[in-house]
């Protein structure tokens, strides 16, 4: 890692890999080396430990102690060290040349940058399936938050170190078991949900999502979307969270920024 300019922000890219070695050859390159960069190595794969130490030699490998998605995040979040952390898939389908406009909207002001595929952005990837789910489920979101979120079932994301508490992810602690509820494919909607009551600055930033470059996704529609209409319920019913304060609150710009109202 690069070290940083005094005065600007360091940056942690959060990369969870479950057997995405090859994926990752093609990945990692594209990140920034002046970015610390996180890849979190699913349970019993090896082979990501070995290519980093290849391509990335800085990089800080974990493995994650649980299973799911949103474990291998938590577990990246604790070990990263940045001002803002990115969530960044490992399977070639988030672009790492858009990672400085997520950078760039904290630096203004936004407290969580959440990539949108609507609004400017697109999709190579998604099917009719998903795409319909996801709109259903945003809209249900928005009626049940307040929000005016576009693109719902997106992972990729930054937000400000201090958002960390809100989020309130299982920990990943040092225990093995069975997934936890917000350990799965669901926690991004989870993440969204606790944003929103927590009532911060989120900007939406056009990406475009492309395919993933080798072998097939791990996400399974109907068994997954079930999972995020459930913690859509769950969330809605679970209290607000404040945002630890922040000195000098910077104001954001009105262009970019909304502010949840849920």
């Amino acid at each position: 890692m690069t070290p940083a300019t005094p005065g600007t922000p360091r940056v942690s890219v959060i990369v969870p890999s479950l057997d995405e070695a090859d994926n990752l050859e093609e990945v990692i390159p594209g990140v920034p080396p002046e970015y610390e960069l996180v890849v979190v190595e699913g349970v019993r794969y090896r082979r990501t430990s070995e290519l980093l130490h290849r391509i990335r030699p800085d990089a800080t490998v974990v493995e994650q102690n649980r299973y799911g998605k949103g474990n291998a995040l938590a577990c990246g979040f604790a070990a990263a060290t940045g001002d803002i952390i990115v969530m960044f898939d490992a399977d070639g389908s988030a672009d790492s040349a858009e990672i400085p406009a997520f950078v760039d909207a904290i630096v203004r002001g936004a407290d969580f940058a959440k990539g949108t595929r609507s609004r400017g952005g697109g999709s190579d990837d998604i099917t009719v399936l998903r795409s319909l789910g996801n709109w259903g489920l945003t809209r249900l979101t928005n009626l049940l938050f307040g929000t005016r979120y576009s693109d719902l079932c997106y992972g990729f994301n930054a937000f400000r170190r201090e958002v960390l508490p809100v989020l309130d992810l299982p920990s990943p602690g040092s225990s093995r078991g069975p997934m936890r509820w917000g350990e799965g494919f669901e926690v991004e909607t989870l993440i969204n949900c606790r944003v929103a009551r927590a009532g911060i600055v989120v900007a939406e930033i056009p990406s475009h999502e492309r395919r993933r470059v080798h072998g097939v996704s791990n996400l399974n529609a109907w068994r997954d979307g079930k999972r995020v209409l459930r913690t859509l319920l769950r969330e809605r019913r679970r209290p607000p969270t404040g945002l630890p304060l922040r000195t000098p609150q910077p104001e954001p710009e009105p262009a970019l920024q909304e502010r949840p109202t849920g």
